[in-house]
Order: C-alpha cells, then sequence, then structure tokens
C-alpha cells in the first residue's frame, strides 16, 4: 500500500486527474460542510450545549456550529450541528468490493439454470437470533421484490424456502440440510452491540460444523448496517449491503453455484 500523501508533497496535476481529493460540498466546491446529528446523555443546558460543540470540534468540524438542541427526556439532548470538516478523501485509495459477475435478467437467470444446473436451484432465506424483521428477506425473496422488482419466488428455476424471522441457527442448519439447499440467505437489520456480525459468526460456524468440507451450502448474508468486505472475517461466501436487488443476488448465485458453460464465459 503507498504511503499516504503529505502537505510537503502535493500530487501532480495528472495524479489529482487520476486519482481526485475530495471534501464534502455545501455552498461551495471544497468547503467541507456536513450537517450530523447525535444524543449526548446528559440534561439539556449549557454545559450539554458547550460539550457537543466540544465532540464536534474533535470529529474534525472547525469551525462547529449549534443549529438545534432538544431535550430527549430529563437525562439525554439530542443535538444537530454544522460544519466544515477538516478531512479529506482521497478516491484512490478507496477500497470497494465490486460486483465481479454481469447482472442477469429473469430468462437469463432460468435458463442459466435449467441448462447448466439441469434442475431446481433450492435457496433458503431466513432472519435469525432474536431479529423480528423479515423487510429485508421479503424483499428478496417474495413474489413482490422491491421497488418494481420481482423477488426470486419470481424465478421458476429457483426453489425458495422463506422461513421468515427469529429463526435459531440450528433450526436453519437443519431445514438447509433438509431441504437440500444450495444457497442459505440471512437478512439482519438489528444492529445493536454488533448483534448481527455475532450472529452472522455463530451461523458460520454452525454450517461448517454440520457438513463436509466444502460441501456446505454457499452463505450470503445482507443487511444495511453489513460492510461487503468482511465476508472472509464473518466466514461467509458473499456479503450484500444496502440498496441490495433481487437480481444481483439471483446473479451472484449463478456466477457461484451455477457451471460455467463450454468457452469459460458465465
Amino acid at each position: 500500500m503507498s504511503s499516504a500523501r503529505t502537505a510537503t508533497t502535493p500530487p501532480s496535476p495528472a495524479a489529482r486527474a487520476a486519482h481526485p481529493v475530495v471534501r464534502p460540498y455545501g455552498d461551495t466546491t471544497g468547503d467541507g460542510m456536513v450537517q450530523v446529528s447525535f444524543t449526548l446523555p446528559v440534561p439539556h443546558d449549557k454545559r450539554a450545549e458547550g460539550a457537543a460543540l466540544q465532540l464536534a470540534q474533535k470529529m474534525g468540524l472547525d469551525p462547529a456550529l449549534l443549529v438545534h438542541a432538544k431535550a430527549m427526556g430529563p437525562d439525554f439532548t439530542f443535538f444537530v450541528v454544522y460544519g466544515s470538516v477538516r478531512h479529506v478523501v482521497d478516491l484512490g485509495a478507496v477500497q470497494v468490493v465490486e460486483r465481479e459477475y454481469p447482472l442477469l435478467g429473469t430468462k437469463e437467470v432460468n435458463l442459466a439454470v435449467r441448462s447448466r444446473l439441469r434442475r431446481k436451484l433450492v435457496v433458503v432465506g431466513a432472519t435469525i437470533g432474536t431479529d423480528a424483521h423479515t423487510v429485508g428477506i421479503d424483499a428478496i425473496l417474495n413474489l413482490k421484490g422491491i421497488a418494481g422488482e420481482k423477488g426470486l419466488e419470481h424465478y421458476r428455476e429457483l426453489r425458495v424456502v422463506n422461513l421468515g424471522s427469529q429463526v435459531a441457527v440450528p433450526d436453519l442448519v437443519a431445514r438447509a440440510r433438509a431441504e437440500r439447499a444450495d444457497a442459505v440467505l440471512v437478512s439482519q437489520v438489528v444492529t445493536q452491540r454488533d448483534a448481527h456480525l455475532a450472529n452472522t459468526r455463530e451461523m458460520a460456524a454452525a454450517f461448517n460444523e454440520s457438513y463436509p468440507s466444502g460441501r456446505r451450502p454457499l452463505l450470503v448474508v445482507g443487511g444495511p448496517r453489513f460492510d461487503e468486505a468482511m465476508a472472509a472475517d464473518l466466514g461467509v461466501d458473499r456479503v450484500f449491503g444496502r440498496g441490495c436487488t433481487p437480481g444481483e443476488v439471483a446473479s451472484y448465485l449463478v456466477h457461484a453455484l451455477v457451471p460455467a458453460p463450454r468457452g469459460g464465459a458465465r
């Protein structure tokens, strides 16, 4: 990894064009203006407002302006702070997980599974642990889908089993074995105390223990607070974050599970 640039060695115009450094845009380009909100566990008074400004300054806002403060009960205060952030981002140093497979249409997914897998591709989905939210898993699996895009139940060559919410990990493993699942999709919305990470690691460990090496189903997790780069750390095959669509998931399943056609390209 290259060393960070310093103020004494500014990048050349060509390097700047290739890897621009950006700051937030407020009123003018590069002014760094941002608005942040947070709650402090203190009653609303002048000291609380001073603490909010001090915190904002430590976050890199200079100058920091307090634009809103409201008591949230007797012991908490909600703040909105506006200011110019000192930090910049080098776009050339940003690392993200890029989609390495083509985005397929419904007919293309069905054709690939039917012609190359030669059987239904079995998908078992659930929300695990104490998480009672089904909006995420339903958006991907249910026929109605999300934002006008139909879910995996719409794909004729996929057999989808949606177990719903609050599914215990042992029950998920048992059902995946019973259904001979090719892929297990898990959604996690509740993230307090990193519950989504702990649940995912527990699930991955349970599947690895229950299946022979190299024989477990494809493990896919998703949710609005997941980092897509954490798949290896969590012990799963793929992580999908905010904004994921059924088509992206279906295309990934084909990429990961359906044999490549003769000639190499999927």
